[in-house]
């Protein structure tokens, strides 16, 4: 590994353990949300109301130097209040295009499954190109483009569920759950009266992550790790338990995000151990079990990845 590639490393670590100091308890789910950020990918955050979907969110956002943008997704928003709208200027005689939130490097989808399917389709486009089209119009996104979404569980009251084509534009899920006690208790004393984010200040500019994300890519996967983690792709394409499996945008992602675990990790290559920390991770949004709703089922797609990720031997 040259010298430039672990000075990048220490930086993505940097980043990593000052988000881990502010939001307490989580360092996976901070951790994985960087393998996202380092991966060029979108992220979607799930779990109950008030177990810090947002704060995590925001926190990451706030050790960042790049145009930032929330979005409150309500059951009223409309798909122009998020992409933007074309405005007649009756001076000029001509339409000027007034760029909506997404117009930023990164952008929190705030309880994004509150809002409609018309809406939700809006973005679309966006995670899967980086670019909008209004009026038959192509406008670019900022580079990078990164959506940190949260989303409350289906069973909640005023929630729509997300079409399987855009929770397929996530390259990963996190849930966070409940902190300890422990933790807990040490976030109503440090926090209890002040935002987290206020002990984390911006140290990454925009240049510096996309040198991060470029050194992510060069991140070697052998051929025996690469055909390990398609057998797990197939495997679930094949099973008599799924009517959906993994998509060849979600194998491309999984390839993506192992590299960046490694690279969080001070590796220069994946070893087999990526492979199965990130698969619930990349992987169980994806799938649709059989015989159910014909909806994502987390609980039964995490068993049944289990089952296959025990079956299918892990190379030494």
């Amino acid at each position: 590994m040259t010298g430039d590639n672990r000075e990048l490393q220490g930086q993505a670590v940097k980043l990593r353990d000052n988000i881990t100091k502010a939001f307490l308890g989580k360092e996976e789910a901070v951790e994985m949300v960087l393998v996202a950020l380092l991966a060029r990918g979108h992220v979607l955050l799930e779990d109950v109301p008030g177990v810090g979907k947002t704060t995590l969110a925001r926190s990451v956002a706030a050790c960042l130097s790049l145009s930032f943008r929330r979005i409150q997704f309500t059951s009223d928003l409309l798909p122009a209040d998020v992409v933007g709208v074309s405005i007649y200027r009756e001076a000029e005689g001509t339409f000027e295009f007034q760029r909506g939130p997404l117009f930023a490097n990164l952008v929190l989808a705030d309880e994004i499954n509150r809002t409609t399917p018309r809406t939700q389709s809006a973005l679309l486009e966006a995670m899967n190109e980086s670019q909008i089209t209004v009026d038959n119009v192509t406008h670019p996104l900022e580079s990078p483009f990164i959506v940190l979404a949260t989303q409350n569980p289906l069973e909640f009251a005023g929630t729509y569920p997300l079409p399987e084509s855009q929770m397929d534009r996530f390259l990963l899920r996190v849930v966070l759950g409940y902190p300890s006690p422990e933790v807990e208790r040490e976030v109503i004393r440090r926090f209890g009266h002040k935002d987290v984010t206020q002990e984390l200040e911006p140290f990454v500019s925009r240049e510096e992550l996309v040198g991060l994300q470029e050194a992510v890519g060069q991140v070697q996967i052998s051929d025996d790790i690469l055909d390990y983690m398609m057998a797990i792709v197939e495997a679930t394409r094949q099973s008599p338990k799924l009517e959906l499996g993994v998509s060849t945008r979600g194998a491309m992602a999984f390839s993506r995000g192992i590299q960046a675990l490694a690279f969080l990790r001070g590796r220069d290559y994946v070893v087999p151990d990526d492979v199965k920390k990130l698969a619930p991770h990349v992987c169980t949004h994806r799938l649709i079990p059989t015989g159910g709703s014909g909806r994502v089922d987390r609980a039964r797609s995490e068993a049944i990845l289990g089952e296959i990720l025990e079956e299918i031997p892990c190379p030494i």
